[in-house]
């Protein structure tokens, strides 16, 4: 089932918060298991087959944080460590067969020069998420940073439906205290209001704007056609899948605040409008954020961080990129695009390390510094999204020589001005406009809003379009006519695009 679906808007979501607020007049412990067993049968409208697996990785992982807690208690160093192993090894190895074994059984037939071949894998939907969020519960309680929560508890903090499909990545330490809390299970007229505006520009962002600019990203990845893109074709067609993702990923995180915000649960930021980042370090502060803190946390970090020197330091952090670019998809493509981002970051930070030296402070340069490194730093992204997008090295090295002008400068018929219009709109959109957390600046949206508020202010030198959220009649037509035109686009469906990831 998808948010921008008809069976999803019309019916699953006004009846599952209708019975989670009737239910819970009565029993709050029941209000979480309607919620739990809703979010399990959103799952399964997807496929069922793999409910069981879901269900059988939030009791491994129950029972995993169980025993850890129990050794916890009776200072068993070597207990936890072992325990920690084998639930985390558990974890990956159901994680890497159905992610990984279609490419590395593919991988390996090439090496051997074998037709030998495993039947195709189906990769279930969300797999990632809701394994990197239990292995971050595992890891936590075997440091005691977490308390035991109810199987109920336990069970909506992994299945919760505004996440489980595409993030973001929760901490236990964040919802678990939400679910307890005796208010979440009364309605609350301003958090409706506030959930409601949230989702219903989030579907917009999805379902007109993303929506629009993808076939053109489509017909440029095309391994048909790749070889033959012009200059202005390759460069149309890698905007147009940056500006995709964009509005596709940052919708589905608005709309699963939203979401959460109906049932008086507040999530995490994802989103800090990543487009306006001045360096690929702000970038990775801005892009993804929960994964990026995941990353950091639970590999980076362990891996030694930055305390055994610079070259150890820049080692860590490309391990960390590749490991965090397989996670996206198996594919050599995500490779090479963790790997391209792991080295921007070491080249970053290389450079700060010798402004440092130099003297010259952050800022210098004025205005015409700050866009160039904007100019830059975006730059960069666009060229890894090539490889992100592609489905193969062929087609993205292709695509890149397009970008070149190796194929050609000329202005094809296949860019029409329609195009250019929408392409120029969207990036003037994600680089003037104020995000989602800002639009709703006084309301506390996410979970970590100062920290997002204070990178609001370190944005690209852009003019930002002054607009806020009030609770008047003027914002009520404005979002239900947006909520209109959402509804009539909705009649060409089309999935998150992270929702193979």
């Amino acid at each position: 089932m998808l948010f921008n679906s008809y069976s999803f808007v019309c019916f699953f979501l006004p009846v599952t918060l209708a019975g989670f607020y009737a239910i819970g007049r009565r029993n709050r412990t029941a209000a979480a298991a309607w919620l739990a067993l809703a979010s399990l049968a959103f799952y399964s409208w997807w496929d069922a087959r793999f409910t069981a697996l879901l269900i059988g990785s939030v009791a491994l992982n129950y029972l995993g944080g169980r025993l850890l807690t129990a050794r916890v208690a009776r200072d068993d160093a070597i207990g936890v460590a072992w325990l920690l192993r084998l639930f985390v090894a558990a974890d990956l190895l159901i994680l890497g067969y159905f992610k990984y074994m279609n490419f590395f059984a593919a991988a390996a037939g090439e090496m051997l020069h074998s037709e030998f071949s495993l039947p195709a894998v189906v990769l279930p939907i969300g797999i990632s998420f809701f394994t990197f969020t239990q292995i971050a519960f595992l890891v936590d309680t075997a440091r005691g940073r977490t308390d035991q929560a109810s199987l109920v508890h336990y069970l909506l903090f992994v299945t919760y439906f505004p996440h489980l499909i595409a993030g973001p990545v929760l901490h236990h330490a964040e919802m678990i205290p939400q679910f307890r809390r005796p208010d979440t299970y009364t309605p609350h007229g301003s958090a409706i209001a506030v959930g409601m505006t949230v989702f219903m520009l989030g579907l917009f962002k999805k379902v007109v704007l993303a929506d629009e600019i993808g076939a053109m990203a489509d017909a440029a990845f095309s391994p048909a056609h790749s070889h033959t893109l012009s200059f202005i074709e390759a460069w149309g067609g890698a905007l147009a899948y940056t500006l995709q993702i964009y509005f596709d990923f940052s919708a589905y995180t608005d709309m699963a605040i939203g979401m959460s915000r109906l049932f008086n649960i507040t999530l995490p930021g994802n989103f800090e409008s990543p487009y306006k980042a001045c360096s690929i370090v702000d970038f990775w502060r801005r892009w993804h954020m929960t994964l990026s803190r995941f990353l950091r946390d639970y590999l980076y970090i362990p891996l030694g961080g930055n305390r055994h020197g610079r070259l150890r330091r820049h080692a860590n952090l490309l391990v960390t990129m590749v490991l965090g670019g397989l996670w996206h998809g198996a594919g050599w493509t995500f490779l090479v695009w963790g790997a391209l981002h792991g080295i921007y970051l070491m080249v970053n930070h290389a450079w700060r390390a010798v402004r440092r030296m130099l003297g010259i402070e952050d800022g210098a340069g004025g205005i015409a510094g700050r866009l160039a490194a904007w100019a830059l730093t975006f730059l960069a992204v666009v060229i890894a999204w090539v490889f992100f997008r592609a489905p193969d090295l062929s087609t993205a090295l292709d695509v890149l020589a397009g970008m070149a002008g190796l194929h050609g400068v000329v202005l094809p018929a296949a860019i029409t001005r329609r195009q250019m219009v929408v392409l120029a709109t969207l990036l003037t959109i994600a680089l003037c406009c104020p995000n989602v957390r800002q639009i709703m600046g006084h309301e506390e949206l996410v979970i970590d809003a100062a920290r997002r508020r204070a990178l609001g202010e370190t944005a690209a030198p852009f003019p930002t379009v002054p607009i806020e959220w009030r609770p008047s009649a003027a914002w009520v037509a404005a979002c239900f006519g947006l909520f209109v035109i959402s509804l009539l686009e909705m009649s060409r469906v089309s999935q998150f695009l992270y929702f193979q990831f």
